[in-house]
């Protein structure tokens, strides 16, 4: 029978599983952190945790809040352990569980003003966020910060119950302000390019929109620090409540299966101090672009690489296109001919080495993570992961075929039926229009390209253009095997 998770219940657990070794009560919170996910609880929570084990900065735990009425569920089953979390760490030959336990309190979801005030309490001195990466209200178009967005525009009214996060981030500094208080750090923990800045963007222009002064004061006094996160987690089903129960004997209602690789690379840049996070393997940096473009480019964009073929193919799992030679070797030829060329050098880092780490954390069995994951949310993805690589190759004069092929598998998946005819349920906010989009580029394939918000100039791009049309009218008349064997084979 296995054992409810709880504080109560710690010692009842198996000795195989690492639990807290500093109390509850010895805990104090520093971080207001909105967006309980698991990659949050994989990733940040697990770096806390770890610094609290040694002893250390007990008075930087987390207290966790939700917008999206989404968070509600993950709050109710988190209370219900008393904010515990089992962690399962698999690799291709170990799996480890570790119960983990920064969290003390997790306010109630979508209750702005009970997030403001926690905000506004002094002790607390980083605001951090995941909360994806279509989450900061960006244009496609531009590139930054979008004003006119309607929950934007209806915040600028909402006075001190605002609803999104921005507003709610901006009305807690206008108050800390007044109360002289100093401001927290915001600190994004998203997967996206320069997550601070995309943040302090979103932040100081919802201000501006409210109040310049308090705007300029922002600018001034608040710091948004730029990290690189990295950490394979895939979503939480019954297969990971299963094994959690039946490996490890514990009956967890949301554990959190990750891989055993972890890195966080971050920006020096705190307002009110920070934890040492240092002493537990986070790399402080003082410029974090060189890593993150690493990371976004030959990770995220090597995930969007093998995703769409594997999905149209009717793979379930990533391992499971790795293991698919024509997949594999499709990613191998489009990192090495068209990816790692286009990523400067990083400090201290063999890019080839770097990837040969990311191919075989990919191809890990155990992890579970699935290909319908990977093609989640491509509108917003692709935007950010492969479409910077295609423009700086296109700027030099350089070849695209493999990258504007990825684009077309993508177009392709987004018909909305695998090859086998097998209908791809809606997995992207902007689903019905890309559906449209695709099913109108099957016989005119600038239709997709004309979607300017995700591709802007690059649309009008002769050699993409070209390359990506002639990829579409391929894979419609061969079908997607016989195109990535050419393409593989060097005589596509």
């Amino acid at each position: 029978m296995p054992t409810k998770l709880s504080l109560s219940t710690l010692d009842d657990l198996s000795d195989k599983v690492a639990r807290p070794n500093y109390a509850r009560e010895d805990l104090s919170a520093g971080i207001v952190h909105i967006g309980v996910g698991n990659f949050h609880r994989a990733h940040q929570a697990v770096y806390l945790d770890r610094l609290f084990s040694t002893g250390c900065d007990h008075d930087w735990a987390i207290i966790g809040a939700g917008i999206m009425p989404g968070d509600a569920a993950m709050r109710e089953r988190l209370a219900a352990q008393d904010y515990l979390t089992t962690v399962v760490e698999q690799s291709a030959d170990v799996e480890a569980a570790c119960v983990t336990g920064p969290m003390i309190d997790f306010l109630p979801v979508g209750d702005t003003g009970a997030i403001i005030d926690a905000l506004c309490r002094p002790e607390i001195r980083i605001a951090s966020l995941t909360i994806t990466e279509g989450g900061y209200f960006v244009d496609a178009g531009t590139g930054h910060f979008d004003p006119g967005h309607p929950a934007i525009v209806a915040d600028v009214v909402a006075g001190d119950r605002p609803g999104t996060v921005f507003g709610v981030l901006v009305t807690a500094l206008r108050i800390r302000r007044e109360r002289d208080i100093p401001p927290f750090t915001v600190m994004s923990c998203d997967n996206l390019p320069h997550n601070g800045r995309v943040c302090f963007e979103a932040v100081t222009g919802l201000a501006r929109l409210i109040d310049p002064e308090l705007a300029d004061w922002i600018v001034e006094n608040v710091a948004f620090p730029n990290g690189m996160v990295d950490r394979i987690t895939p979503a939480t089903g019954e297969r990971e409540r299963r094994i959690t129960s039946e490996n490890f004997g514990i009956s967890d209602g949301w554990p959190v299966f990750c891989e055993d690789f972890i890195q966080w690379v971050l920006e020096d840049k705190f307002t009110m101090g920070r934890p040492a996070l240092e002493a537990v393997g986070v790399q402080f940096v003082p410029d974090v672009t060189p890593y993150e473009m690493m990371k976004i480019r030959i990770l995220n964009g090597g995930h969007a690489v093998i995703a769409y073929p594997a999905g149209l193919l009717d793979i379930h799992f990533v391992h499971e296109a790795m293991e698919d030679p024509l997949i594999a070797a499709f990613l191998d030829k489009i990192e090495a001919d068209e990816i790692i060329p286009q990523v400067p050098p990083v400090p201290d880092t063999d890019l080839d080495g770097y990837y040969r780490i990311i191919r075989t954390r990919f191809a890990n069995p155990k992890i579970g993570d699935t290909v319908r994951r990977l093609c989640l949310d491509g509108s917003n993805r692709q935007p950010k992961f492969i479409i910077p690589t295609i423009r700086d190759r296109i700027a030099e004069g350089r070849d695209v075929r493999g990258l504007a092929l990825g684009s077309a598998l993508w177009c392709r998946y987004c018909h909305g039926e695998t090859e086998s005819g097998a209908v791809i349920a809606p997995n992207d906010p902007n689903w019905d229009r890309l559906v449209a989009a695709a099913r109108a580029a099957r016989t005119d394939p600038a239709a997709w390209l004309a979607m300017d918000d995700i591709y802007g100039s690059l649309g009008q791009s002769a050699p993409f253009r070209d390359e990506f049309s002639r990829a579409v009218r391929a894979l419609w008349a061969d079908g997607t095997r016989a195109v990535l064997e050419s393409y593989v084979k060097g005589i596509w």
